[in-house]
């Protein structure tokens, strides 16, 4: 009698890149086994791509890369080119005046720095993900990180979803709440495919500087202000 195949679960994430993303993006890279990089889709303005938020005595202040975009309805993020550089010194030193009387804040600049001010970026998407990895190494998070282009792309929001998972041989895809609206889920019920939510609703308060508490800033908030404790106030993510 032969043995039985017993099949090999992989858990598998979607996401596209975000610059200096907040804390519940790196509970979702930590919760899968490939986390992939899905900036073949359509770049969007005012969005997350290329800018993120931090805590300053004047409240939630924005930091932004400038980059150019060439065409309105379908330039992909992996196309979209950041636009000069002075920006990086700029987003530095806003980080340093704000949160250098933060517990770690010069341990973590001791990494993060020269990610600033001795990096080149031509590509948003270079960027995003030089700085997602350094953030991962820093919080042990070891899940593989891929690029949608790695992949063959078909058409169809659900469909080239369940069909990258597929390919990647996956047998669960997590994806955000707000995806609820839009994802089929029945399209990768039939390839075999678990689909399950993301919950950010329960995450603790930390010390944090600066006035009332707000969960939606850059996780680099967290990791200044507590360090390697930073996942006692992350959330596990359970598929």
């Amino acid at each position: 009698m032969s043995p039985v195949q017993i099949e090999k679960e992989k858990k598998v994430a979607i996401v596209q890149s975000n610059y200096i993303p907040w804390k519940g993006y790196f509970d979702m890279i930590a919760a899968v086994d490939e986390f992939i990089l899905f900036d073949d889709m359509q770049y969007t303005r005012r969005d997350w791509r290329n800018r993120n938020q931090i805590k300053t005595p004047q409240g939630v202040q924005w930091l932004t890369v400038p980059v150019l975009v060439k065409g309105k309805y379908d330039q992909k993020i992996r196309d979209t080119e950041i636009d000069g550089a002075e920006w990086a010194l700029h987003h530095w030193k806003a980080l340093a005046q704000n949160y250098r009387r933060a517990p770690y804040f010069h341990e973590i600049a001791a990494w993060l720095e020269p990610l600033y001010v001795a990096t080149s970026y031509s590509h948003i998407s270079q960027l995003n993900r030089s700085f997602i990895q350094a953030i991962c190494t820093y919080l042990k998070i070891e899940t593989a990180i891929t690029n949608s282009w790695d992949y063959k792309l078909i058409d169809g929001k659900s469909e080239r979803l369940a069909d990258l998972c597929t390919q990647a041989g996956a047998t669960h895809y997590l994806s955000g709440p707000s995806a609820k609206d839009y994802i089929e889920t029945s399209v990768f019920a039939d390839r075999g495919i678990a689909v399950h939510w993301a919950d950010y609703s329960n995450y603790r308060e930390y010390p944090q500087l600066w006035g009332s508490f707000c969960h939606g800033v850059t996780i680099l908030d967290l990791i200044f202000n507590c360090g390697e404790d930073s996942h006692l106030y992350m959330e596990k993510i359970s598929l």
